[in-house]
């Protein structure tokens, strides 16, 4: 009976190839994790495939200090790739005849639909040769593709117009935490397990870096330009990232850093299974929030402070009015009566919403807690007086300690 990663490697026959070819490289198997532990940090040699959702597995490979990330996903020749950007050009002049979709779902059904009336499928490969000429406007085109062809064009499509194109394999991995990316260089990340590595994730040109951090900018309601080079935002995972965005600013070219949350909030118990802080210190932090007091979290940047701060939010009472005001949506809350509040930076000036303004209309929603995402400015007054008033507050803000 055959094994996960022989199973794997039937249903993705890119991975056999791949596997194939890197045994051949360094005269070795890799060998197959459904999950990575964190004592693997500390193995010398490291040569491992774990999946982050068909048809995309990762390999890292190398000795402690000097470890490679590599996607494995499929890949387009030079005849499919033309092929891609044909149906793709054919797919978005008919989605403009199309009622617009409403969730992900239905974005992906159409994406199906409008590929299936692109194509023709063949027994064996037939390169596309495009009619010219004023006919060619009015006939009905359809670019011949055989099974494997057709898979791979389905993925790049759902990759490159639903999700999130070359970084979508780095963001399904649940082992990054950070992503860093400097003009067209390679990408490099920082793991959960493995720390900082070296990816095979590059942008091709700088044009392409910037019309991609545009459309990722707009995706996000920020819009970024020259005349506006510096954005903060949350991906649609909610995964928060910095753009820099005008080569006068990043003189390597635009670069960006996003920083990655886990899809569900790590629970106080995992934090100190993990060593983060006691059982006594997480027993003390739940006796002062159970008795309304306000607590700031401090520390230096990728500490854990967001991390502690959705940790202990479940210590709130469960009936209690929930305030929560920040730049980027990252606070978590699981009761029924949250209020969450935004700033919205874009737009003519007196439209434009700052923190200093959403704390001062919490202090007229009586709520029974504020949360701060992050406290940076002005906006540390209206929490103290928010103290001051009986209201208690929690709040995040950068210091390399409490002194």
């Amino acid at each position: 009976m055959p094994g996960k990663f022989e199973l794997a490697m039937q249903r993705n026959p890119h991975l056999g190839e791949y596997v194939r070819r890197i045994e051949r490289e360094l005269n070795e198997r890799p060998e197959f994790y459904e999950q990575l532990s964190r004592d693997m940090k500390d193995l010398e040699w490291v040569n491992l495939i774990y999946p982050v959702g068909d048809p995309i597995f990762i390999h890292i490979y190398g000795r402690r200090g000097d470890r490679k990330y590599r996607v494995i996903q499929p890949e387009l020749n030079d005849e499919e790739r033309i092929k891609y950007e044909k149906i793709k050009e054919l797919i978005f002049i008919k989605a403009g005849y199309e009622p617009p979709h409403k969730t992900k779902e239905e974005f992906e059904k159409q994406i199906e639909r409008l590929l299936k009336d692109s194509v023709i499928l063949t027994e064996e490969f037939v390169p596309f040769e495009e009619k010219k000429g004023f006919l060619s406007m009015f006939r009905k085109i359809k670019v011949p593709v055989t099974q494997e062809e057709y898979d791979k064009i389905e993925y790049y499509l759902k990759r490159d117009i639903i999700e999130s194109g070359p970084l979508e394999p780095l963001l399904r991995d649940p082992y990054i935490e950070d992503i860093h990316a400097i003009g067209i260089e390679p990408v490099h990340l920082i793991h959960k397990v493995f720390e900082t590595m070296e990816t095979n994730v590059q942008f091709t040109s700088y044009d392409e870096l910037d019309s991609y951090l545009r459309g990722m900018s707009e995706r996000m309601g920020r819009p970024v330009s020259t005349g506006r080079p510096i954005v903060d935002g949350a991906l649609p995972d909610g995964s928060r990232i910095n753009i820099i965005y005008a080569d006068d600013v990043s003189i390597k070219g635009a670069s960006f850093t996003i920083r990655k949350f886990a899809a569900e909030p790590l629970s106080v118990t995992q934090l100190v299974k993990w060593g983060t802080f006691s059982p006594e210190i997480a027993a003390y932090l739940w006796l002062a929030i159970e008795y309304g007091k306000s607590i700031f979290i401090s520390g230096e940047t990728a500490s854990g402070k967001t991390t502690t701060l959705n940790a202990i939010i479940p210590f709130i009472r469960y009936n209690y009015k929930v305030f929560t005001a920040e730049d980027t949506p990252e606070v978590h809350v699981p009761h029924e009566i949250w209020q969450r509040l935004l700033t919205r930076e874009a737009g003519p000036e007196e439209s434009r919403v700052e923190m200093f303004d959403l704390l001062k209309a919490a202090l007229r929603s009586r709520p029974n807690y504020i949360i701060v995402g992050e406290i940076r400015g002005a906006e540390g007054n209206i929490a103290f007086q928010a103290m001051q008033t009986g209201h208690p507050v929690m709040a995040t803000f950068h210091a390399a300690s409490i002194k």
